[in-house]
């Protein structure tokens, strides 16, 4: 079997430290690298860091479930290395326990692979408390200034009565 070049090199990124990028064209749909590195527990991940204290926010876990996590500082590989964007070119997809990264449209060679993280966070949050703790420095048009998931909207409670608004409509 011939050994195939990697699709992609690491090297310094405008969006944040290191980025991922592609060696030759990428296919929409392809499966790009697998994230990889030491499988712990939720339990153990969130001992491992303090969003509120710490003084920027920096990891390589990635959530698999509920219950597993991978700690890519530990046996990871190049996919640690890819930054966020509001605006991807790529996702994660999970399979069997794995995670892979795949296009979501064509790439060309030598652009940075980014995938939205949509860190899921307590719903207590406020959308300026998300951009605090977790700044997104993607600079895409519609960047929505934070690497985690926008809080749920809260319903609007009608002060009318509930028959009273079903009999409006």
């Amino acid at each position: 079997m011939i050994p195939t070049a990697s699709p992609v090199v690491v090297r310094r990124s405008p969006i944040q430290g290191r980025g991922v990028y592609a060696t030759r064209d990428i296919a929409e749909g392809e499966r790009i690298i697998e994230y990889t590195g030491r499988r712990i527990t939720a339990k153990e991940a969130d001992a491992l860091c303090d969003d509120e204290s710490m003084r920027r926010h920096h990891t390589f876990l990635f959530a698999v479930d509920d219950d597993v996590v991978i700690d890519a500082t530990r046996e990871g590989n190049d996919a640690r290395f890819i930054n966020h964007s509001c605006e991807p070119n790529c996702e994660s997809v999970i399979v069997k326990g794995h995670v892979y990264i795949h296009a979501v449209r064509d790439i060309a060679c030598g652009e940075e692979l980014v995938y939205d993280y949509w860190y899921v966070t307590d719903d207590d949050y406020t959308l300026d408390e998300l951009r605090r703790i977790y700044p997104c420095r993607c600079r895409a048009a519609q960047c929505r200034g934070t690497l985690a998931r926008p809080p749920k909207k809260k319903a609007r409670r009608s002060s009318a009565p509930r028959a009273a608004r079903s009999a409006r409509q």
